[in-house]
């Protein structure tokens, strides 16, 4: 297995975080979004998409960061990332889409880039755009763990939704964002970063982190 991705890319870390929860052994090819490697020729001929991540397993490749998770559930079983149950498989895609699809869209990097430098926005102006979508969407994941009374993790070990919130909120204190308000969200963010498989997948921990390629 080669992943293709970015070391701070939150769609990267969520695969790498699902890899290492199933104990896959992959090699990690680093595509610098900031050189805009990611929209090379060469890259577009693997990912006509031209974004990370993009798995390749036995020749074949793999894009889409949702679509490689549920693909890893069918691909290896063991170790599964979706539980069970139907009612409960619900629950962990109902929280890990809201987070993925009403999140990662107005908050990525090449929407930042554009208020910024396309349409003038100062940097406050941009930070309150992202705090305001982070608190929508946030909340409602909050609450939905307190009705469900959810404790270290949403069920008795990490999964999809893990995998998709963690990275989320490596984002939101990069930005500053306040959590405080969100307990049950910030006991399974301590609960996973606690865990080897969340610790080798962190930005921090990439060959292609600056600290790492400066060393």
């Amino acid at each position: 297995m080669r992943l293709h991705g970015y070391y701070r890319s939150s769609t990267s870390y969520r695969v790498r975080i699902a890899l290492n929860l199933k104990g896959l052994e992959y090699e990690t090819v680093p595509v610098d979004l900031l050189k805009a490697e990611q929209r090379s020729e060469a890259y577009r001929a693997l990912n006509c998409f031209a974004g990370v991540p993009a798995l390749e397993v036995d020749e074949k490749l793999y894009a889409q960061s949702l679509a490689i998770l549920e693909w890893l559930d069918e691909y290896r079983p063991e170790r599964p990332l979706l539980p069970s149950g139907i009612e409960d498989r619900f629950a962990a895609r109902e929280l890990s889409y809201a987070i993925a699809t009403e999140l990662h869209a107005p908050l990525n990097s090449p929407v930042l880039t554009y208020l910024e430098q396309d349409l003038g926005l100062s940097k406050d102006a941009v930070r309150a755009w992202y705090h305001h979508w982070l608190g929508k969407t946030l909340s409602g994941v909050e609450r939905k763990l307190e009705i469900r009374g959810s404790g270290d993790f949403l069920f008795e070990r990490p999964g999809l939704f893990e995998a998709v919130l963690i990275p989320q909120i490596y984002n939101a204190r990069r930005f500053d964002f306040d959590l405080d308000a969100m307990p049950r969200i910030t006991r399974i963010e301590a609960a996973c970063l606690a865990l080897s498989p969340f610790v080798a997948a962190h930005p921090d921990n990439q060959p292609d982190a600056p600290q790492k390629v400066s060393a």
